[in-house]
């Protein structure tokens, strides 16, 4: 027998076996769940049982027709940091531009200040209360950066913070180096010798001590060229960590061919990439990861190339890019709506970019990110009379249930 079975729901299953019926969800009405341990066993329609709930399963839950979706994937996180920049909000409101806050000393710099003053208790107790807003809403699956520390005690600390959040709230987390985010201020105008420093000291130390599984960079005009982005690749590599990338938010320095030629898993923000660098991340299996957070509160004006992305194949993801400085964001529902609004995505990809194309962007698409058989009995139920609403609401959460590796855990 089986552990427990789900039945009477509408499964949005986001399997590509089931898209065949080209309404974008992979939709199974009147369908049912079967876990086993901690994965899924069956899934169909509810005819298509072998036999009666009550003999096939110890337990057997009834969704009392509620959609069910697979759990959410946050793919694109900067959970763990110090303080807060609403006094930088309030300067652009008057008129300066994010990059001239940086360069001013203001931006990933002030933050780098407060998350090396923090505990590691306090950025435990901070992040949580960030993390459990993102569960609340679905979310099973976190991706979460470091970057603030900058300096090889802070990045680790910031790593074991998130791999004790992992822990303590019984989720999902993959974590990603990244060192190569900003000049800290005792690098000023050496950045080669601070990237010397990140290949040689802090990569080795995060990956001895098994802190990172992926390494990303912020390949920009007031972060990283392209050059001193692949020496930091070129050190993932040595180190058997992928890679993703921050790449052509501002401008196009073709951080996303980079990020492509290196295999990355994603490449992310992307408003400036070109087609060509498009194509390369088609032929890589590179993830676009678009930040429709950070672009509304920027008031950026550049989209990415979203029909280029279609016409190559290229997967689209959708992540908050909650971070306190340009998206202190912590609900990806209000990220699907913005990614409809603002990018022109259909209710149906948006719902994609934060399933099963989130799990792809983390490496992860064999084991969360649609309701398939063998993959970890995440998903959501949901309050809701089709699942385009999950889009069309703003500040509303219709999340009525949610259960993590086979267990209820709301």
């Amino acid at each position: 027998m089986w552990d427990t079975i789900w039945i009477n729901g509408k499964l949005a299953t986001m399997d590509a076996r089931h898209m065949a019926n080209g309404d974008g969800y992979g939709a199974i009405p009147d369908g049912a769940i079967a876990i086993e341990g901690d994965r899924i066993a069956w899934v169909g329609r509810m005819r298509e049982l072998p036999d009666r709930p009550e003999a096939l399963a110890t337990h057997v839950r009834d969704a009392g027709g509620r959609w069910i979706t697979p759990g959410l994937v946050d793919c694109h996180t900067h959970l763990v940091y110090g303080g807060n920049r609403a006094k930088e909000f309030e300067l652009r409101l008057t008129g300066a531009s994010y990059e001239e806050i940086a360069r001013a000393g203001g931006g990933i710099v002030s933050t780098v200040q407060a998350t090396r003053a923090a505990s590691e208790q306090e950025l435990l107790e901070s992040a949580s209360v960030r993390l459990e807003r993102l569960m609340e809403e679905g979310v099973t699956t976190v991706e979460i950066k470091s970057g603030y520390g900058l300096d090889t005690e802070t990045e680790c600390k910031m790593l074991r913070v998130a791999r004790k959040l992992a822990d303590q709230h019984s989720i999902t987390i993959r974590t990603t180096f990244l060192g190569a985010h900003a000049l800290p201020p005792e690098f000023k105008d050496r950045p080669d010798e601070y990237i010397d420093l990140v290949c040689s000291e802090m990569l080795p130390k995060v990956a001895e001590q098994g802190l990172a599984d992926a390494v990303d960079a912020f390949c920009e005009g007031i972060g990283f060229t392209p050059a001193q982005t692949e020496k930091v690749f070129q050190a993932a590599e040595r180190y058997s960590l992928p890679v993703k990338l921050h790449a052509d938010q501002l401008s196009d320095l073709d951080g996303a061919a980079l990020a492509a030629k290196h295999n990355g898993l994603s490449a992310d923000h992307l408003e400036y990439t070109n087609e060509k660098a498009v194509k390369a991340m088609a032929r890589a299996g590179t993830v676009a990861v678009l930040l429709p957070g950070a672009f509304y509160f920027l008031r950026e004006t550049k989209m990415p190339p979203m029909e280029a992305f279609r016409e190559h194949g290229v997967p689209i993801a959708l992540a908050t890019d909650s971070n306190p400085g340009s998206a202190p964001v912590t609900s990806l529902l209000l990220m699907m709506n913005m990614a409809c609004t603002l990018f022109r995505m259909t209710p149906a990809e948006a719902l994609a970019g934060i399933t099963i194309h989130g799990a792809r962007a983390l490496g992860l698409a064999d084991r969360v990110g649609s309701l398939t058989v063998g993959k970890r009995a995440d998903f959501v139920l949901w309050d809701i009379e089709e699942p385009a609403e999950l889009a069309y609401r703003i500040g509303h959460n219709p999340c009525a249930g949610v259960i993590r590796s086979g267990h209820i855990a709301r």
